[in-house]
């Protein structure tokens, strides 16, 4: 039966995105505060319709940056997406290149302002970054707030995955504000798994880390307090860690 329900409601969301996003695309070509509208819209359809098809119910804790700041995010779960994009006034996520070309979704990432990021460069794909923000700062798209995932992908629960080191090549050129957010999401709705599990999902935004920091001790930092917030989420959820950690 929980197979059957993740099923489904996966299927509504995602032909509800294709609509919804086709439907409102005037609105979004109209202004990015047209699109933002509409995203935001949608995330607030998506969490809803998760919570009454799959008992599955999400939370946004701690303040949520209004400001023009960095913020770097954990990554467990499309699920971690549609909460941080609900409830971020001015998003913008730092996104693999090959999603500009997806159906509707890719029209409004573009219209939103989501730098595309080729895997692999490295240091290219920094400039890339880099430049794109600055470009679309030029154009008068100011006080928006930048998301990374600082390990580049969705991890599992559970498991360690290096922190990439983009997300503090940003912190350190963009002289922002670095905010630091957790999250649970992977516990209920898992990489690449077909379940959708009850639950209460969390996306916790932690304190500001003011700029200022060199590289390597704003990377020790950054990957100190996500992820440890994120394992007490994740404790908090009924997660059991591997060895009893």
């Amino acid at each position: 039966m929980l197979l059957i329900r993740s099923q489904f409601a996966n299927l509504v969301m995602y032909v509800t995105l294709f609509l919804w996003g086709l439907v409102m695309m005037p609105v979004a070509f109209w202004s990015r505060d047209g699109a933002l509208w509409v995203i935001r819209k949608y995330c607030a359809f998506a969490l809803w319709w998760f919570k009454v098809s799959c008992g599955l119910r999400s939370e946004i804790r701690g303040t949520v940056p209004v400001d023009e700041v960095l913020i770097v995010s954990k990554h467990m779960s499309f699920l971690d997406i549609l909460m941080i994009a609900g409830a971020v006034p001015r998003v913008k996520f730092i996104m693999k290149r090959e999603l500009i070309w997806a159906p509707v979704l890719g029209i409004y990432a573009w219209r939103i302002g989501c730098p595309p990021v080729a895997r692999g460069k490295k240091g290219g794909a920094i400039k890339q970054m880099v430049a794109h923000i600055e470009a679309d700062a030029q154009k008068g798209h100011k006080g928006g707030q930048t998301v990374i995932f600082a390990q580049g992908t969705r991890v599992l629960p559970g498991v360690k995955a290096p922190y990439k080191v983009g997300a503090g090549v940003l912190y350190t050129q963009m002289n922002q504000p670095a905010v630091p957010a957790a999250t649970n999401c992977g516990v209920f709705w898992a990489r690449r798994s077909p379940y959708i599990k009850p639950g209460l999902a969390v996306v916790e935004f932690l304190d500001p880390i003011p700029p200022g920091l060199e590289l390597r001790a704003f990377m020790e930092k950054i990957e100190d307090v996500v992820e440890s917030n994120s394992d007490r989420l994740m404790r908090e959820a009924g997660f059991v860690f591997p060895g009893g950690e």
